[in-house]
């Protein structure tokens, strides 16, 4: 399955910024803020005409100048919203200080992943006390043997205000390590190549990347994928052999259609190097023997629209996922040397209520990720008499997931869960024995004790009688008496599946008497590949509407009131959050939009803006006026009334390559200039991140205690 970078979202850390130098362009607004009359009046942007005509359409724009991200104007409203949001929340600085050491205070300092073995090494992070970033280690033969640091993040990250170290990858004779490295965190990195026998950085420097190399069997050829600076597109991959000058790179292949993105890997066998072509409804896949690496690529299907598909290797065959004939994917293998669509064979055919989600191969066995009734489950099947059977959870609402297993040769299955109220587990499984072994379950210190909360899953009936699960959980003894305040998730785009799982942050607002839940509404994948298909394209609005279905029905059902109630999303879910609080405003007390997609007939029309072209056929292209005029029927910044909104905290990163920052603060403005309610609206950008925010281990707590002393703020809930 195929999700968009604006999906992939985290919470920011706040930044202690200066006051902003002289704004002259900016006036203070006569409207005081509710609850806040020693504040001074928020910023309010100029207002500067721009005509958009399309279709003999003219949209009026005054906040597009502030797309203008090197405008010294620009950056002065930024840091004045900043400014203003820090006015705002210092009467919440104490409890702000609390939540933040309640939410580490709860995680182990010092703490290890559960190795992996991988080619005779076993494989971990480590954290150290107080350290923002990880270790990542190694260890040969068994894990009583000498720590190997591969890198030392900490160390690598000193003098950086952001850094990410993405895509490790370590030759087939365990020798060199190649990792990339983004300090602007516009998700461009430089990959880098480390000698692990001796410690030293070769010179070898390759740019605009994706960050992950794929070695070739001769343990100097590595394949890469090269963005456009500009879109940030994935476009075309490269052939590198260390030692020579990168400019010299032969050019392997081009991706010339601009929906699409182009990526390289390996398979799990190590036999092939496989180049991807994926867009949102259409996927190619190229092949070559990785010990041929001066070889020529070959098609195993050439694309066609609205068929997707997915491969991995193992023996004389490549096993592919696809939509083919299957609306839910099937699963079919074809020999190496016959790979057209003519010669793939069932293994797993279509099932009209199951979705086959991944797979993954081992020598003895098949394990098959599937989706039923909104719930995640692993089906081990034995190749040699295709007996099967489910492992089994045990939980009324749960996540689970095939984790790292990078070996064939093994009866032992990895896979990760959690559910509302169990922490992240690590399990190897023995899909021989059915022996379970718990490696691992996240640590939370203090007095967390499970039996303290309860998980449920209830059904809302939308408007055209379908009923969306909701997940939701909360501390024992609640009473449900419609008076509890309650924080409701949403995401619902790119087929992304919101599972339910643990929170150790969560807890402080589950402890202080909220009520979390997730909608499941269609625009994800939950109950299939129909409840996506429902929530996109022309029918995108059955997501905002599920939304407020759900909304509604945990009123009905007296766990809250519109008083009490609070909802959050990011990203595709910062749309949610803009549609639903243009179409039912009063049915929230709060909303957190965090890199909200909100400008979204701008942004589509924008084909230089990262991930427009790639995502037509998840929104629709608005040069098409049938599209154009859907759009504009529920683009948040578009729709935008003089009329009362609930209170808003808004996020984003100046450097978002996802969403551009211009769209939340263009947003916030006009928010501004038309909302005739007294409510507070605060706008956050992280001067120094993107779109996955701020860098580090414990940063990120500190918008995540921002944004729950928002809550609980307006809750009226003060310590």
């Amino acid at each position: 399955m195929k999700y968009s970078f604006r999906q992939k979202f985290d919470w920011r850390a706040i930044l202690i910024l200066p006051l902003a130098v002289a704004i002259l362009f900016i006036s203070q607004a006569c409207k005081p803020e509710k609850d806040s009359t020693r504040l001074p009046g928020p910023p309010v942007a100029e207002k500067i005409k721009k005509e958009l005509t399309i279709h003999g359409h003219t949209r009026v724009d005054y906040y597009y100048w502030l797309n203008e991200r090197d405008n010294p104007k620009v950056i002065a409203y930024l840091e004045a919203e900043n400014e203003y949001l820090k006015a705002a929340m210092k009467h919440t600085e104490n409890l702000q200080e609390k939540l933040y050491a309640e939410m580490i205070g709860r995680l182990k300092q010092t703490d290890m992943s559960v190795p992996y073995r991988s080619e005779g090494y076993y494989y971990y992070t480590r954290y150290e006390e107080g350290k923002e970033y990880p270790y990542y280690c190694r260890k040969k033969g068994s894990l009583e043997a000498e720590e190997e640091i591969m890198l030392n993040v900490p160390e690598m990250a000193e003098g950086h205000g952001y850094f990410q170290v993405t895509g490790l990858s370590v030759s087939p004779d365990n020798k060199l390590l190649a990792y990339g490295v983004d300090t602007v965190s516009r998700r461009l990195y430089t990959i880098h190549f480390k000698d692990l026998t001796t410690g030293e950085l070769l010179p070898d420097r390759l740019v605009n990347t994706t960050g992950y190399a794929a070695w070739a069997n001769d343990n100097k050829t590595v394949f890469y994928t090269v963005k456009d600076e500009t879109t940030l597109r994935p476009y075309k991959i490269y052939r590198h052999v260390l030692g020579t000058d990168p400019k010299e790179d032969a050019e392997i292949y081009r991706e010339e259609d601009e929906t699409f993105n182009t990526s390289v890997f390996k398979t799990k066998s190590k036999k092939f190097l496989m180049i991807a072509s994926n867009s949102t409804l259409s996927d190619e896949y190229r092949f070559l023997d990785a010990s041929n690496p001066d070889g020529q690529f070959k098609i195993i299907q050439p694309r066609e629209r609205n068929l997707e598909y997915s491969v991995d290797h193992f023996g004389d065959k490549f096993y592919i996922r696809t939509n083919l004939n299957a609306k839910n994917f099937r699963l079919v293998s074809t020999p190496v040397n016959r790979t057209t669509k003519e010669n793939w064979v069932d293994l797993i055919p279509h099932r009209a209520d199951i979705l086959l989600e991944e797979f993954e191969i081992f020598r003895d066995f098949l394990v098959v990720n599937e989706r039923k009734n909104g719930l995640t489950n692993l089906r081990i099947i034995r190749w040699k008499d295709r007996s099967e059977h489910y492992l089994d959870f045990g939980e009324e609402t749960y996540s689970a997931r095939i984790s790292v297993n990078p070996e064939f040769d093994t009866e032992l299955l990895r896979y990760g869960y959690s559910s509302l109220t169990t922490p992240n587990s690590t399990f190897d499984y023995n899909m021989k024995t059915r022996e379970k072994i718990l490696l691992k379950q996240e640590e939370v210190l203090g007095d967390f004790d499970p039996n303290n909360y309860q998980a449920e899953r209830l059904y809302a009936p939308a408007g055209d009688g379908v009923k969306i699960p909701i997940s939701l959980v909360y501390r024992k003894g609640l009473e449900k008496n419609g008076k509890n305040p309650l924080l409701l998730y949403g995401y619902g785009s790119y087929g992304a599946s919101t599972d339910p799982s643990f929170s150790s942050a969560r807890l402080s607002l589950l402890d202080r008497g909220f009520i979390y839940a997730i909608a499941h509404i269609r625009g994800g994948q939950e109950l299939g590949r129909d409840w996506y298909e429902a929530g996109k394209l022309l029918q995108k609005k059955n997501t905002f509407t599920d939304f407020i279905a759900c909304a509604e029905h945990l009123i009905a059902k007296n766990f809250t009131n519109p008083d009490s109630l609070f909802a959050m999303g990011g990203s595709a879910g910062g749309l949610l959050m803009g549609a639903v609080v243009n179409m039912r405003p009063d049915l929230f007390r709060g909303v957190i939009a965090a890199v909200p997609f909100v400008d979204v007939i701008t942004t589509m029309l924008d084909t230089s803006i990262p991930l427009t072209t790639n995502e037509f056929d998840e929104w629709g292209n608005p040069a098409d006026k049938e599209f154009y005029d859907y759009l504009l029927s529920y683009s948040p910044y578009d729709n935008v009334e003089a009329k009362d909104y609930p209170a808003m905290l808004v996020t984003t990163g100046l450097h978002d390559s996802q969403v551009q920052y211009w769209e939340p603060a263009k947003w916030v403005a006009k928010l501004r200039e038309l909302k005739t309610d007294n409510n507070l609206l605060l706008l956050y950008t992280n001067m120094e991140a993107g779109h996955g925010g701020a860098s580090g281990r414990y940063r990120r707590f500190r918008e995540i205690a921002l944004q729950y002393a928002f809550l609980l703020d307006l809750a009226g809930i003060k310590e």
